[in-house]
């Protein structure tokens, strides 16, 4: 079987710690142990036997995940994952099949689109559109519908754009999927980064056939813990959960441990307050940069450390990421990697400082080819 290659990942897997400045990144800067744990707690974790622990992650993370959402939802509706990259590929394996057809938003994080692509899955991308806030037009949506369309794929707050999907698109989504019987798949990675501080809606729940997948990678600010997690019904998560003893097995034993701590109500709504100052912080800076390059048209994200900027010239995507990363030593993601050539992404949720900077370098490198 050959699987498509991840360029987005690749890309940065390549780069990310060879160059001065990585705004390719699209979470807030990650936090420290220190930060997160108590001097007990710290102390603690030194004693702890390094078991395999619950391959379905134990009670008391399963309960802490299901607490974010809606009360309909238990321990029971939850499979913890190793971060929301296995999220992901387990629920595509567990529910399509090679010759379904899917309906997929773009531009993405293409993870779900190239794997789907790799196992004989049809992939339909439907656009976001930028004159629409990037939204959905849903009569395109209900165009694409066909007998072998089996699920609808969502990235909500979206990666790259930062947009959150309206209230009008979001109901337009659930009532036309119980209505052709689809199956909902809704990356909700980043929710808990909006700034304005308040939750954007998630999809847990809105039907028997919705998929929610999370983690704490991005809005949590804890990529090196690995964890993710999956939510849906019952009879979808001992469905998924039987395939997960063939991928990872279990998560870290310690990962599942400092989770179901930082999980709790009052640390969690503490890590989001964080994520909302940092975002505020460094948006501001964004948003004057703007103003100086006129080269590129920067859109303004409602979530996530992301901002999706329209290349206003005649130069591909990936051109300019190549040439920025060659000549200045900052790396970015081409929107080609996420399904719309002609934008870059660029990640501010480093350090002021170093945001400032690596955007100075940018702005150099732009004056100094005479782009446009």
């Amino acid at each position: 079987m050959n699987f498509e290659t991840f360029e987005l990942e690749r890309n940065q897997s390549l780069y990310e710690n060879k160059v001065d400045y990585n705004l390719s990144e699209s979470g807030i800067h990650p936090l420290k142990m220190s930060e997160i744990l108590t001097t007990n707690e710290q102390k603690e974790i030194l004693d702890l036997e390094l078991s395999y622990g619950y391959t379905n992650g134990t009670r008391l993370l399963r309960k802490r995940v299901s607490d974010i959402y809606q009360s309909g939802l238990s321990d029971k509706n939850v499979l913890i994952t190793s971060g929301s990259a296995e999220a992901n590929f387990l629920s595509v394996l567990t529910k399509l099949d090679k010759g379904d057809e899917i309906i997929y938003m773009t531009p993405n994080y293409l993870q779900i689109a190239h794997l789907s692509r790799s196992l004989g899955i049809k992939v339909n991308e439907l656009p976001l559109r930028q004159e629409l806030g990037w939204q959905w037009d849903i009569q395109e949506l209900e165009r694409m519908i066909n007998p072998k369309t089996k699920m609808v794929v969502i990235c909500n707050p979206n990666n790259p754009t930062g947009a959150i999907m309206s209230d009008s698109v979001f109901e337009a989504v659930i009532n036309i999927s119980k209505q052709n019987n689809l199956w909902i798949l809704s990356d909700e990675v980043y929710r808990g980064s909006e700034l304005n501080g308040v939750e954007c809606r998630s999809f847990a729940g809105a039907t028997p056939k919705t998929i929610v997948n999370g983690g704490l990678s991005k809005a949590y600010s804890l990529p090196g813990l690995r964890i993710g997690w999956t939510i849906g019904s019952e009879e979808y998560i001992q469905k998924v959960w039987s395939l997960h003893d063939y991928t990872v097995i279990s998560i870290s034993f310690l990962s599942d441990w400092i989770a179901s701590h930082i999980l709790e109500k009052s640390r969690r709504k503490k890590i989001l307050l964080r994520t909302k100052s940092r975002l505020i912080e460094n948006f501001k800076i964004i948003n004057q940069w703007s103003k100086e390059v006129p080269e590129l048209k920067i859109t303004m994200p409602e979530a996530a450390a992301i901002t999706f900027a329209k290349l206003n010239f005649n130069i591909s995507s990936e051109e300019f990421v190549f040439s920025l990363r060659d000549q200045k030593s900052v790396l970015l993601t081409a929107g080609k990697w996420h399904g719309l050539e002609g934008y870059i992404r660029i990640g501010y949720g480093a350090p002021k400082k170093y945001v400032q900077s690596a955007l100075d370098r940018i702005t150099c490198f732009i004056q100094e080819n005479k782009i446009p």
